[in-house]
């Protein structure tokens, strides 16, 4: 069997919907909206479901945005290294935010 029936063999992988593009701008999104959810800010259910923040897992992915600002310094364009630092100072800001309310 030849390679390209090999391949003609094989069914294609459904996709329900399109992927977004693999890049800086979508790595620093999910980080972010993985903090966001840790933090407690995002509920994807009703607003008694929301979670709790868990505070450890929120500063682990702040700090994963902070190791990719500082391996990504001076290789940004000018959007990409704003992005990148705007995310952080927000969930910074939030971060002690919600320890404040914890409080």
């Amino acid at each position: 069997m030849s390679e390209s029936d090999a391949a003609k063999a094989e069914p294609e992988p459904a996709q329900e919907f399109p992927l977004p593009p693999a890049n800086l701008e979508f790595l620093i999104f999910s980080f972010k909206m993985q903090a966001e959810i840790q933090l407690g800010m995002i509920n994807l259910g009703e607003e008694k479901d929301r979670p709790k923040p868990n505070f450890p897992l929120a500063q682990h992915s702040i700090d994963m945005l902070g190791v990719l600002q500082e391996k990504t310094r001076g290789n940004l364009t000018l959007d990409e290294q704003r992005l990148l630092e705007n995310s952080l100072t927000e969930l910074r800001f939030r971060y002690i935010e919600a320890l404040k309310k914890q409080q």
